[in-house]
C-alpha cells in the first residue's frame, strides 16, 4: 500500500511533543507561568506524553511498512552464501 498515516502522524506528535517538553524544562522555574494550573508544569507533562505517543506511532508504522514490503528483504533475511 502507499502511505501509512501512522508515520507522518507520529512525526507530528514527536516534533510538537518534543518542543512542548523542552519548553516545559526551560520554563520549569517560572512560577507565574504555571499559576493558573495550580503549579503543575503541563507543558512538560503533556509534551512528554505526546513525544512517547508519537514515538510509538512512528515505530509501529515503520515496522508495519517493513513487514509489508515483499521486495526489500529484512537485514537478517538477506542471506546469500556464507562468508569464510
Amino acid at each position: 500500500m502507499g502511505l501509512d498515516i501512522r508515520i507522518p502522524l507520529g512525526l507530528i506528535f514527536l516534533i510538537i511533543g518534543g518542543i512542548m517538553a523542552v519548553f516545559g524544562v526551560v520554563t520549569h522555574s517560572d512560577t507565574a507561568l504555571y499559576e493558573r494550573s495550580m503549579g503543575v508544569n503541563l507543558n512538560l507533562t503533556w509534551g512528554t506524553i505526546m513525544f512517547f505517543f508519537g514515538l510509538v506511532m512512528f515505530l509501529v508504522g515503520r515496522r508495519q511498512r517493513w513487514q509489508d514490503d515483499p521486495v526489500t528483504p529484512r537485514p537478517w533475511e538477506r542471506g546469500g552464501p556464507p562468508r569464510h
